[in-house]
């Protein structure tokens, strides 16, 4: 009877681990169902990335106050669970507090900076869940979050509120149990802890049994509720807790606001500015299949990466002057909708098994053409995205296939096409006519 415990806690571990696993293997499957894209260059530059972008949060700091209240909850996440360690063996191995009497006079210590991470963490989340739903801030009051989105960010901040109370009420039954002498409790006197200890009095007046129930409960809820939380991510936009450091090493290091044009496109420009460059016979290179993307399978891996690293911030929308002046574009939903994509291919793929680029295609079922012409390029939104994503990258390739493979464009860009077709300029002026202004005032 004795190994019943540790039986059932090494199923519950078994049964989390897989699901996991099984989960990220097919998000997985969807990024790596674009197109292929090199960026292994530069190796060095990419880890300082990782260093300054993901782990440090290098351009969440344009907001110091905001910045540190998130390095707090990251903080607590990370630094916290390192605790779960600890838990995890004492589940398996049937101990209690394995690392005390390894540790000797630093596992209190350590324990008492995880109480106050886990204080900060309480207060600091309370204090978004205020901002999200009572004060309500223009970023995350948009439609682009009705729904699931909006439901998601509220379900994280009250489980990781919920997960460090577990935590501090598991710490408080167990250094009362250490003081009354009870059991295998007093076998590792710690002392008491200095934010657990405030809860004292309220359980003071419980039976030694009653504080071992206690104990039990809470520290099987919060082993059960980090691995509901571990399993809960891959349906998150919190993916990106996992997501941002892959993401921060692949980022494009190009210049912002340097435009990768295709290289099919450079190429018949310079044939026709100048014709005898142009290769004859067998050495004619082959044309490209497809100018720009129309679905999912057209962006590469990055792209689609991007869109499971998305945290839905709304920074990238807050900052998009075509938004601010009330048009349709929203590159946060650019992102959501790529993703959404991506999980509908997904579950076609699974259900018809049928091609991820069959059935309705990102370009105008999920991203409509207005939204994709409202677009000034700027890079606003690339300059703000905390993850190095950039919605500008799909919006452009979008496009790029409206105007290249559907022709379709504006009739003030087919002006400036066709100017520029003709007179390699945007201005209805003939090459030789462009200094007539000169005479003109002369």
């Amino acid at each position: 009877m004795q190994f019943i415990p540790q039986i059932l806690f090494a199923l519950l571990t078994i049964a989390a681990i897989f699901l996991f696993s099984k989960n990220i293997t097919e998000i997985k499957k969807n990024i790596l169902s674009g197109r292929d894209e090199d960026l292994s260059d530069h190796p060095a530059l990419r880890w300082k990335n990782v260093l300054l972008l993901a782990l440090g949060q290098k351009k969440m700091f344009k907001n110091p106050l905001v910045a540190g209240m998130h390095l707090v909850v990251y903080g607590g996440f990370i630094i916290i669970n390192i605790e779960v360690l600890e838990i995890v063996l004492d589940g398996i191995l049937g101990t209690h507090r394995l690392f005390a009497s390894f540790l000797g006079n630093i596992y209190p210590w350590l324990i008492n900076a995880f109480e106050c991470l886990a204080v900060l963490v309480i207060l600091v989340c309370a204090a978004f869940l205020i901002r999200r739903n009572i004060l309500k801030l223009r970023r995350f009051a948009s439609n682009d979050l009705n729904g699931w989105p909006r439901s998601d960010a509220n379900y994280i901040l009250f489980t990781e509120i919920i997960l460090m109370l577990l935590f501090l009420k598991m710490n408080a039954s167990d250094t009362l149990l250490q003081s009354r002498g009870y059991g295998h409790y007093a076998e590792h006197i710690t002392g008491n802890f200095c934010c657990s200890s405030f809860l004292h009095p309220v359980l003071n007046h419980f039976s030694s049994g009653m504080l071992v129930f206690t104990e039990r409960c809470c520290w099987w809820l919060h082993i059960t509720g980090i691995f509901a939380f571990l399993n809960y991510l891959p349906y998150s936009k919190h993916l990106h807790i996992l997501l941002a450091f892959p993401n921060a090493y692949y980022a494009r290091l190009e210049p912002q606001g340097k435009m990768a044009n295709m290289p099919e496109i450079q190429r018949e420009v310079l044939y026709a500015m100048q014709p005898e460059l142009a290769p004859a016979g067998d050495t004619i290179p082959e044309n490209p299949k497809k100018f720009g993307a129309k679905d999912i399978t057209d962006l590469s891996w990055k792209n689609l990466m991007d869109a499971y690293s998305c945290t839905e911030c709304g920074r990238c929308t807050a900052a998009c002057p075509a938004n601010l002046t009330g048009k349709l574009l929203s590159p946060r939903a650019v992102m959501m909708k790529t993703r959404d994509r991506m999980e509908d291919a997904a579950k076609s793929r699974k259900s018809n098994n049928i091609a991820p680029d069959s059935g309705k295609p990102l370009l105008r079922d999920y991203i409509s053409e207005e939204e994709l012409r409202a677009c000034t390029t700027c890079n606003a939104c690339v300059e703000q995205c905390p993850v190095s994503i950039s919605p500008l990258d799909i919006i452009l390739q979008l496009r790029r296939y409206l105007v290249m493979e559907d022709s379709s464009a504006p009739q003030e860009w087919n002006a400036m096409f066709s100017n520029i077709e003709n007179n390699f300029a945007p201005w209805k002026f003939a090459p030789d006519d462009r200094d007539q202004w000169i005479n003109e005032t002369a």
